[in-house]
């Protein structure tokens, strides 16, 4: 479909433009961090490193690729053409059963009997296939990133704990002066002897230098550990952004996948069942391909266990161990269907109302 072909044209670029950015904003950590090694000021470079873009152009990406995952619902309402046709005689068969019923009815049964909807399934397969090449690479590269900024955060964190034991040690030697200052100080007030006063007054001096100095340390020590507690609360603000965008890959490549899953089955179990039993009401009731396919086939495959038919009670009996598959695929769909519905509320919506361009 070039509508599909086009929309994945568009997912593409989004996803090289997203990952461009999020490549950007981890370089904008890692040089802070460069610039902090050093002792430059990193404040600009941590201002600068919003979030915010980043963030609104993921969501724009997402929203995309989530649409084209539930595009791939309408791409299956193809089938429900086919089972129609398996289920309807055909105009020639009509024709025919006007003078030979038993003539039409075997017609009909080998037309089912050689029908496939293998080439439509392998069409949906490879969509979807597309779809998760994008969102895997996204995923890889979040991943990437994730693994750099933790590398940078770690040996943040241990140098800020050595800073902040350093500045501790440092405030209490300047406390532990204290006193003897006041000490210095009042045995210059009380001291009459002119050359111990001096004495007394450069050993002040002296005391209070050193006590100066140890200020000043404490001062740059100080701005030393707020500027790495800021640089550490961006880069955790980072990798807890990249965690969130990594999990809503995972949410969109697990919806996908176990979609395509549940299809392949599905439809084969039905196809089998028409083609075997001819039960061509099966076919009838599976109305909507979308969001009832699941309850559509749960009640198709009650209908078919609950048949009296003797060759249709064979027929599940052999096939049982694809049944149980089968209905395991549809609780895992279930699952998928329920954690995308929760992400992209919006999307399932606006699809659901055909709202689109509103």
């Amino acid at each position: 479909m070039a509508n599909f072909e086009s929309q994945v044209k568009e997912s593409q670029a989004q996803v090289a433009e997203a990952q461009s950015k999020i490549a950007e904003l981890t370089s904008r950590i890692e040089v802070a961090r460069a610039k902090m090694k050093s002792g430059d000021d990193i404040a600009l470079d941590i201002e600068n490193a919003t979030l915010d873009e980043v963030h609104a152009h993921t969501d724009v990406m997402n929203a995309n690729i989530a649409e084209l995952i539930m595009g791939l619902d309408d791409v299956t309402s193809a089938f429900s053409k086919d089972f129609d046709e398996m289920r309807n005689k055909t105009g020639m068969e009509s024709l025919i059963g006007i003078f030979s019923r038993a003539k039409a009815e075997s017609m009909r049964q080998e037309r089912v009997r050689s029908a496939s909807i293998d080439d439509k399934l392998q069409d949906l397969i490879s969509k979807s296939d597309v779809i998760v090449q994008l969102l895997e690479g996204q995923l890889a590269m979040l991943e990437e990133q994730k693994v750099k900024v933790e590398g940078n955060l770690t040996e943040t964190l241990d140098e800020r704990e050595m800073t902040v034991g350093e500045l501790s040690a440092l405030q209490s030697d300047i406390q532990a002066m204290d006193p003897q200052i006041i000490t210095l100080e009042n045995k210059i007030a009380s001291e009459t002897d002119a050359a111990k006063r001096t004495a007394l007054e450069t050993e002040l001096a002296d005391l209070n230098s050193k006590y100066n100095q140890m200020v000043q340390d404490e001062q740059v020590k100080v701005a030393k550990s707020q500027t790495l507690e800021r640089y550490i609360e961006k880069g955790k603000t980072w990798i807890d952004s990249l965690q969130n965008q990594a999990a809503t890959q995972m949410v969109l490549i697990n919806k996908l996948q176990t979609d395509t899953k549940q299809r392949v089955v599905l439809y084969d179990a039905l196809t089998k069942s028409l083609k075997t039993a001819q039960q061509q009401d099966v076919a009838h009731r599976i109305n909507e391909i979308g969001v009832k396919t699941d309850q559509e086939a749960q009640t198709a495959m009650a209908g078919i266990g609950a048949a009296t038919n003797k060759k249709m009670a064979d027929m599940l009996e052999a096939h049982e161990d694809h049944m149980v598959f089968a209905r395991d695929v549809l609780e895992q769909k279930a699952k998928a269907d329920e954690r995308f519905a929760r992400r992209f509320a919006q999307i399932v919506e606006k699809h659901d109302s055909n709202a689109y361009g509103g």
